[in-house]
């Protein structure tokens, strides 16, 4: 006999007992809005860790821990009066059928239209009247600047592609690549000027306009940039545990190895990743 199938309610009751003051989870009772973030932050990057894996029998369970975390959010909500999970669906369903007109035409699931070929929904229209309507929305909730509604707990990177994002949606960026090009070499120069006058903490303040000049790159090129980043990290980690892995087959430890040999090995590395010929860019990137 199968184990049974359980459903979103079943997960609701579950939430409210590992609440109860006095029967739950000591753990789970102590918690709060604060202590529960950085829960929900790593749980939303071992999500996007297993779709880059296409690990997907092992995306249910992460979807599943990432669920939980709106769970314990609705859970606290209820607690103090404010809202609860049915509020969280009915919020979010009552917005994206208002964001989709061209599929639910008078705002309501009864009114979805027939299935449209591509060519009848045209992409760009679509994003138009998308943003259209989030602007709308800002502006509804009295936004004081087209920024204020950027998550401040977003990650660095993912941050700044988005306040960028938005400046540049209302005019302020560069016609064209060259000039964010322009402005990467300008604020690389003035980390090697902070560097000559020995000023390392103007210099880490400069390291940071670089960074962000970067995001801009990345932006107009339509790739997001904690995505480029992930995937340099797990090319250097593949390179260098085969650094170490020769290394080792030497009898050689990796504190005696010295930056040439390790060197010589690194570029061996590089010439047997597929991702990126060993002729491009700087050996260790």
């Amino acid at each position: 006999m199968s184990d049974p199938r359980y459903g979103l309610d079943d997960l609701l009751t579950l939430m409210a007992v590992l609440r109860d003051p006095d029967q739950g989870c000591p753990w789970d009772v102590k918690q709060d809005w604060d202590s529960i973030v950085p829960h929900t932050l790593e749980e939303a990057y071992e999500v996007a860790d297993a779709i880059e894996r296409r690990a997907f029998d092992e995306l249910p369970g992460e979807l599943g821990d990432l669920l939980f975390q709106v769970v314990y959010y609705a859970r606290f909500g209820a607690e103090e009066g404010r809202f609860d999970f049915h509020d969280v669906v009915h919020t979010l369903t009552a917005k994206m059928l208002r964001r989709h007109p061209h599929v639910f035409p008078d705002g309501t699931l009864a009114s979805r239209r027939r299935a449209q070929s591509a060519a009848e929904v045209e992409t760009r229209q679509v994003h138009s009247r998308w943003e259209s309507l989030k602007a709308e929305e800002r502006e509804a909730r009295e936004a004081r600047s087209v920024l204020d509604d950027v998550p401040r707990a977003l990650p660095a990177l993912s941050r700044a592609a988005k306040l960028s994002k938005r400046a540049a949606r209302s005019g302020f960026d560069w016609p064209d690549t060259r000039g964010v090009i322009a402005k990467l070499r300008e604020e690389l120069d003035e980390v090697e000027a902070a560097l000559a006058e020995g000023d390392t903490a103007h210099a880490a303040e400069e390291v940071g306009d670089l960074l962000f000049a970067a995001v801009n790159l990345a932006r107009t090129l339509g790739a997001d940039p904690e995505r480029c980043l992930r995937g340099t990290n797990a090319k250097f980690e593949r390179r260098f545990r085969r650094v170490e892995a020769a290394l080792a087959e030497e009898g050689v430890a990796l504190s005696d190895a010295g930056l040439e040999r390790m060197e010589r090995h690194w570029q061996a590395a590089k010439r047997r990743d597929p991702h990126s010929p060993a002729s491009q860019g700087d050996p260790r990137s």
